[in-house]
Order: C-alpha cells, then sequence, then structure tokens
C-alpha cells in the first residue's frame, strides 16, 4: 500500500504530506480544487515524462516522494538489484521524484535512479485507471497474466516456460549451425591451413626467449672474441699486462715489509687478489674458446626466429597466444567438420525437447480453456451491476502457429457493451469511461489473485447514473478488503462507500492560490456529502447521513 505522498511545490500543491490509509480511500473536492494533481503527482513516482510547466510558479523546482508498505518484496528487489540498488529494508520502498528547470532527478531507496527502474517498479506498485491513462486492459500480455492468475496457472507456467527455454535454445543453436553450414567451406580451408601451419611450427613455450638470447650471442661472437682476447692480453705475460704490473707491485711490498715489518697488515688480500685475477685470465680463455662461430648453427637459429615472428604477425603477440589460437580452430574444425552428426543430434534433441514443450503447452492450456469462460462468466456479471445490463464478454483462445514463450495459445478479450453489436476486442469497443468500469469488473474478479498492491480510479464513474455510482463504490469497497483503491469521485455515493475520506480545498492566500488535502469525519464529511448531493439544506444533509449509515451497513 502506499503509506504517504508528500507534494511539495506541484502546480496548485505548495507542500503536501498525505497520510493513507488501507482499503478504499475517497477523494473529493470541488471541480478545479486540484484534485488531479494526485494522479499527476503519482504518474511522476511512476515514472512517467516530467513536464517542468508542473512547477509552481516562481519555484525552481517541485518534488513527490513516495512511501510503499510491500507484501512481498521479491519481484521489486530483483529489479533494485540489478540496477545496483539497495533492496527494500523493512518491507518499504522509498520513492523521489525531483523536477526541475536544471534537469530532472529520481531516486529509490535514497539512490540515484533511472526512469525506466521506476516505469519497471511501477508496474508492482500502481494500477491507474481514468482518461488517456495506460490501459493495463489493452495489452493481451498483460490479459494473459490475468486469466493465469485467475486460474492459478503459476506452477504450470514456469514448467512450460523451462521446457519452452530448453527447445527455443537448441533451436537457436540449430539454425546457427545451418547457416554456418552454408557459408563455411572457405572457413574449413582457412582453418586447415592455419591448424597445419602452426602445428608444423611444433612451437613451444618460451622457446622464443631462449633462441633470441642464443641469436643474440651467435651473432655477436666475433665481437665476444675481440673482446675476450683484449682481456687476456691485459691479464696475460705482457709488458703491459695486469699481472706483469703486478710483480713490480709485490717486489715494492716485499722491499717495505723488511724496513717495516708491520705495514705486512696493509698487504695480507694482495696474493688473493693476484690468485683471483689468474683464474679470471683462465675464465676469460675457456669462454673464448666457447664463442667458435658455427655458421650451420647461425643459419638454423635465423630460420627459426623468421619462423616464429611470422606465426606472430599473422595470429598473434605470443607463443602462449598463438598455441591457444591453434586449440580453438582445433575445436572450431572438429565441430565444422562433425556438423553432420552435430545436426543430425540437435534434431533429434529439438523432437524431444518440442515434444516436452507440447505437453507442458497442452497442460497449461487445458487449465487456461477451462478458466477462461468461468472468468468470462465473473466478469459478465460484475459489469451487469456496473451498468452494462446487456452486455457481452468472452476470453477467447486462440493457437499461435508455434509455441511462444508464455504458451502454445493467446488470448484476446472481447466485448460488446451494447445489444446486438458483434465481439470485437476490448481495446477496439471500449470508450476510456467504459474502460474504466471494465477494468473494475475484471479487478473485482480478480480481487484473491491480483498482485498490484494500489489501484488508482480517476473519475471512473463520470457520466453514470447514482444507482451505478453506488454499485461502483461497492465494487471498489470489496476490492479494498484486498488491497488499497484511490477513488478520486465527484458522486457521494461512492465517497459514502469509503473507509477513509479525504477532501481537496483550494485556498486563496496573498494573492497565491494553493490546494490542499485534508482527511475528514464526522460532521466534515456529512458537509463534504451534502455539498456533494447540491447543497448544505438539511435535506441534504440527511440524504449524506443515509448514505453513510448505508455504508456502514
Amino acid at each position: 500500500m502506499l503509506s504517504f505522498l508528500k507534494i511539495k511545490n506541484l502546480a496548485l500543491v505548495e507542500d503536501v504530506t498525505w497520510d493513507l490509509g488501507r482499503g478504499l480511500v475517497g477523494v473529493t473536492g470541488e471541480t478545479g480544487a486540484g484534485k488531479s494533481i494526485i494522479v499527476g503527482a503519482l504518474k511522476l513516482i511512476l515514472g512517467e515524462r516530467a513536464d517542468r510547466s508542473l512547477i509552481r510558479t516562481g519555484q525552481e523546482q517541485c518534488s513527490v516522494e513516495a512511501s510503499f508498505e510491500l507484501d512481498n518484496t521479491k519481484a521489486i528487489d530483483a529489479i533494485l538489484d540489478e540496477a545496483g540498488i539497495d533492496k527494500c529494508e523493512d518491507a518499504t520502498l522509498l520513492v523521489k521524484r525531483v523536477v526541475s528547470s536544471g534537469g530532472n532527478k529520481q531516486f529509490v531507496n535514497g539512490s540515484p535512479a533511472t526512469t525506466q527502474v521506476l516505469k519497471a517498479v511501477g508496474e508492482f506498485l500502481v494500477d491507474l485507471h481514468g482518461p488517456h491513462d495506460h490501459q493495463s486492459l489493452n495489452s493481451r500480455e498483460r490479459q494473459m497474466e490475468m486469466l493465469d492468475k485467475y486460474a492459478g496457472n503459476e506452477a504450470a507456467l514456469d514448467t512450460y516456460r523451462s521446457a519452452w527455454k530448453l527447445w527455443h535454445r537448441t533451436v537457436v543453436e540449430l539454425d546457427e549451425l545451418q547457416n554456418s553450414e552454408r557459408a563455411s567451406q572457405q572457413q574449413i580451408d582457412v582453418l586447415k591451413f592455419q591448424v597445419t601451419e602452426i602445428s608444423e611450427a611444433k612451437l613451444k613455450l618460451g622457446e622464443d626467449d631462449e633462441i633470441e638470447a642464443r641469436h643474440r650471442l651467435v651473432a655477436n661472437s666475433a665481437r665476444l672474441g675481440e673482446l675476450c682476447s683484449g682481456i687476456s692480453d691485459r691479464l696475460g705475460e705482457g709488458d703491459h699486462s695486469v699481472v706483469t704490473a703486478l710483480r713490480e707491485v709485490a717486489k715494492m711490498i716485499h722491499e717495505l715489509e723488511k724496513i717495516d715489518p708491520a705495514s705486512s697488515k696493509l698487504f695480507e688480500e694482495f696474493e688473493s687478489a693476484q690468485v683471483s685475477l689468474r683464474e679470471m685470465e683462465s675464465n676469460v680463455r675457456d669462454y673464448a674458446d666457447d664463442l667458435e662461430l658455427d655458421p650451420k648453427e647461425f643459419a638454423e637459429l635465423e630460420h627459426r626466429l623468421s619462423v616464429i615472428q611470422s606465426l606472430k604477425r599473422k595470429y598473434a603477440p605470443s607463443i602462449a597466444s598463438i598455441l591457444q589460437h591453434l586449440a580453438d580452430c582445433e575445436s572450431k574444425l572438429t565441430k565444422m567438420e562433425g556438423r553432420s552428426e552435430e545436426i543430425e543430434r540437435l534434431n533429434k534433441l529439438i523432437r524431444d525437447q518440442r515434444a516436452a514443450v507440447e505437453k507442458a503447452g497442452k497442460a497449461l492450456g487445458k487449465k487456461r480453456t477451462d478458466a477462461a469462460p468461468k472468468l468470462a462468466k465473473e466478469i459478465a456479471g460484475h459489469l451487469k451491476d456496473l451498468g452494462f445490463k446487456q452486455s457481452v464478454f468472452e476470453v477467447q483462445l486462440s493457437v499461435h502457429a508455434e509455441p511462444q514463450r508464455d504458451g502454445l495459445e493467446e488470448v484476446d478479450f472481447q466485448f460488446a457493451p451494447n445489444p446486438g453489436e458483434p465481439l470485437k476486442p476490448l481495446r477496439l469497443t471500449a470508450s476510456s469511461g467504459e474502460m474504466s468500469r471494465v477494468l473494475l469488473a475484471v479487478k473485482s474478479a480478480l480481487a484473491k489473485q491480483d498482485a498490484v498492491g494500489l489501484l488508482v480510479f480517476d473519475e471512473i464513474d463520470a457520466n453514470v447514473g447514482g444507482n451505478i455510482a453506488e454499485a461502483v463504490g461497492r465494487k471498489m469497497a470489496a476490492i479494498g478488503k484486498n488491497r488499497q483503491v484511490i477513488a478520486i469521485t465527484h458522486f457521494p455515493q461512492v465517497a459514502s462507500l469509503a473507509q477513509h475520506h479525504f477532501v481537496v480545498t483550494k485556498e486563496v492566500e496573498a494573492n497565491r492560490t494553493r490546494s490542499t488535502i485534508q482527511h475528514i469525519e464526522g460532521n466534515e464529511r456529512i458537509e463534504e456529502l451534502a455539498r456533494m448531493l447540491g447543497g448544505k439544506i438539511e435535506s441534504a444533509r440527511e440524504h449524506a447521513k443515509s448514505l453513510l449509515a448505508g455504508a456502514v451497513g
């Protein structure tokens, strides 16, 4: 239910907080008082287009806030979770819409949201009906939802949809495979060439780094030999070598030690250094011996590098990626070369799955076929109470050429409001005023099954007599036993049946007009009903009292 609605600077409303109750909520007021603003505020909450002309004159923005108490948050929480918005806490949903000259903002549970999220959530919150408003009865999908709710088809529908999804997925898979077959011989040739080329290269992970390092070594072996020779010369026995210089240093150290034996500590590491240099010279010569250029090895390294670089340019920047490409090609090739077997397998699977779809669909269709005339009869009974004394209403089912997501058949509500007229689809026959009463009849039939918590009827009693208006009010009050109903009405017969009565008034203060809404009861309610009956004379008051007494009775 809608627990409160806060409207600020919207049209004639300056600042109003509306606390609602459960059951039937009646809203009355003189023509032009601003009752339509309630509907406008709810439309903003439901994500409909925001017109900046709604902003109260002299203000920069207007806002609407609403709090909904939910019996079941599962469906709405799923929408919010997908949108990255916090789920409902304590079964409460908070929605806020701000309209300004600089742009519009929406919030759900305190988080920014898109109008698409508001619309998706709104489908589970409010069913709004009045002239030129969206009519759920016009949608054949919604008509099917209503029939399935009436028939209690939730489990049967889930079974059918599960079977249909498996079948449909396999059909799509087969279609893709067959489409690929018609234009794939060239692709097979390309895949075979790539598999052969990469396989023959016999690539190994990391070998490119090893080969590049060895190639760099072999390619520079001549220069490395020159460097080793130079090092050996300077470490060897030549006149200007390091070893020769060290011998001269050794002679001077011995002479220094003879003069001052204590200086020997300064040169304890000298002998070790000489040994290390001799070992270095030997190691350099051994290293140089291993650097002999092998023209055959160099050519092999050149060729291997060329093969690897060519494959990298064609397929992927690394050996690991090339090998992955090879695996992918082999997998695709296996599937494509085995298409005949795969097509045969999928065809058999489709036949089996189609049989399961047909079985589940027939079970679902049987329940729909059994429920359709019962629902039509119940709706027709309510329609008679609402003034359509000689109307005809039918729930017609027709079979799809192919199974669809929601079943083997589709539904169409057929309606003939006047005698002698042929049955036609409801969306083509009922006027907006009639549609609202038909909806009320449908909602009455579905009172225990319908999941939408709040129904708003905006003057659906227009152009009817007092007796029918009372019937309309009683239908709405009956629905109000299971959910919340807001009825904006000019009829005292309807307003007297409301569990909660609010009146919208228009006031002028300091040359500014503003609309307010307040809860009335007792004498205030009698006075409002008397006004609606045509005046405040005593007879009108007595009539108002009798209406209230009849409502209680």
